[in-house]
């Protein structure tokens, strides 16, 4: 995830809970009525267990392609012995790191083409250019005087390389990098190298600050001459993550990197205990390199009745490469395989046709679901919803539905057999931050997953994203849920919700504040003028 869900003005807040409740209908026989079952719970539940709900409405008024028979025969089909888990090891362990444009993501691509191919699902990839590539050299911050430590430090993303050979300069700390903090460092930014800090992060709302705060400090920095930042570690024990503050596959304006956060705050006592007098040698040697072509990993289940309609049930397959993206967002390239390979093994053809993309160039801005938004523009119209997960392993609460409300009844219809589950309580934020976004700013209804932060937060962009911390019950839990809301929205004889026109996006995008944000990241220019999103 290049950053999670910023609520708007009219968002309600994520839910929150301890408990989740787990039921489901299960056939006996494809041929007979769905028989109710009981999944243990994973963790401590002091309620008794409330029963699923009873009925088929909601998909289609044929039996064999009832909601509740679907999810009927996709659970056990999921929560029983499948290749999800080994496909994720080998995501994980084996191919690792994957950021877009380096061996690893061409591994990443053939993993995911054989995998759907595996699971018998139709499959290709859709080609598109990166701008640039980047990779990281030997970073190294050096302190010649007046007191001498280590540094330890990771280059953010896309950043622009140091001069060759490095550059020297003083280090200004400018707190936390607001308005205020600016002007009193006035007279002493220009040629220094700035030192911002930050608070521990464990919130989404902490995450969110991650991404908001630096536009307006790279616009000051740059503005008044400072030669590159450092930013402050938002965790503790010296773990290391990377970010990328630029947003659209560009090379950032300005050299920037993250210490540990143990050593920014050692750094920040010593510029203040020595004012004016903390020299550094700054060197890194980022490389770069012109554009590539990469691409996006797209299976499909035909509609038996409305093909040329689609639903997309998406995440992206790149991560940082720090860790081996496991959480973000592996564990769900490996949850969108396995719905699909779910769903074609229950023999059950949805009326319109899904789509299970995995994207490339999400980390750098959702440059690949972008590329597939250009590519697909004639078909938008016959999109009628975009469903996306790349929020780890945390508890599914229901769907931030993108300020659409008029979607809402029809996804609760759809997610009714697992009604129990705590999982059907949706939000209407409309945000930047995963690959829904260039659909839901051309008017297609979207889907992204509401989670709990369980360990997300902690490991995400870090070097401690690693498979150990994927809770495969949960991922499995997940599977059902996102296989059962792309088939629900497939098979409904109408449509989820229509495709909305630039004139209501307008009015979408200011009640749930996503004008904001659009400026806030630098993206509405682009809105206006219609280079990103539908066009006025």
């Amino acid at each position: 995830m290049l950053h999670p869900e910023i609520t708007g003005k009219e968002s309600k807040p994520m839910p929150r809970r301890t408990v989740f409740l787990i039921s489901m209908f299960l056939c006996l026989f494809a041929s007979m009525p769905p028989v109710q079952a009981q999944l243990p719970p994973a963790k401590k539940d002091p309620l008794s267990p409330a029963q699923s709900a009873q009925g088929k409405a909601g998909c289609s008024t044929t039996e064999v392609s009832s909601c509740a028979e679907a999810a009927a025969k996709i659970l056990p089909i999921v929560m029983g012995s499948s290749p999800m888990e080994e496909n994720l090891r080998r995501l994980t362990d084996e191919v690792g790191g994957r950021v877009t444009g380096t061996p690893e993501m061409a591994k990443a691509v053939e993993w995911g083409v054989a995998a759907f191919r595996a699971a018998g699902v139709d499959v290709h990839t859709e080609k598109y250019m990166l701008p640039v590539t980047w990779s990281e050299g030997d970073t190294r911050l050096e302190l010649p005087d007046p007191v001498k430590f280590p540094v330890r430090l990771k280059a953010e993303g896309w950043s622009p390389a140091t001069p060759a050979g490095g550059m020297e300069a003083n280090v200004i700390d400018v707190n936390y990098g607001n308005e205020d903090d600016f002007r009193k460092a006035a007279g002493r930014v220009k040629g220094a190298i700035l030192l911002v800090h930050s608070d521990i992060g464990s919130t989404w709302a902490d995450l969110f600050n991650e991404y908001l705060r630096p536009p307006m400090i790279i616009e000051h920095a740059v503005k008044e001459g400072a030669r590159a930042i450092l930013w402050m570690g938002a965790r503790e024990r010296l773990l290391f993550y990377r970010h990328t503050n630029s947003l659209a596959g560009e090379i950032d304006r300005i050299p920037q990197a993250v210490l540990a956060r143990e050593d920014a705050m050692r750094l920040a006592r010593t510029v203040a205990a020595y004012p004016g007098k903390v020299r550094v040698h700054f060197d890194m040697p980022n490389k770069i390199g012109g554009p590539i072509e990469q691409e996006n990993v797209v299976g499909e289940i035909r509609g038996y009745e409305k093909p040329d309609e689609v639903v997309i049930l998406g995440a992206h397959l790149d991560s940082w490469e720090l860790g081996t993206g496991a959480l973000d967002n592996g564990c769900n390239a490996a949850l969108v395989i396995e719905a699909a390979r779910a769903i074609k093994a229950t023999g059950l053809l949805p009326r319109r046709t899904i789509r299970f993309a995995l994207f490339s160039g999400e980390e750098q801005g959702t440059i690949g679901s972008f590329e597939y938004v250009k590519a697909h523009r004639a078909e938008l119209d016959r999109i009628r919803a975009m469903i996306t997960y790349d929020s780890g392993i945390g508890r599914v609460t229901g769907y931030s539905l993108g300020g659409r409300r008029d979607i809402e009844a029809g996804v609760r219809e759809v997610l009714k057999p697992l009604e129990s589950w705590g999982a059907n309580n949706h939000t209407y934020d409309a945000s930047f931050g995963t690959d829904n976004f260039d659909f839901m700013l051309e008017g297609v209804p979207t889907l992204v997953a509401n989670q709990e932060e369980a360990n997300y937060l902690p490991n995400y962009h870090a070097a401690s994203d690693t498979l150990d911390k994927v809770d495969m019950r949960e991922l499995k839990l997940h599977t059902v849920l996102a296989a059962l809301t792309a088939w629900g929205i497939a098979d409904r004889a109408e449509p989820l919700g229509k495709r909305l026109s630039r004139a209501e996006l307008d009015i979408l995008v200011k009640e749930t504040g996503l004008d904001q944000q659009l400026k806030a990241l630098g993206y509405w220019d682009a809105w206006q003028s219609g280079t990103r999103g539908r066009k006025p």
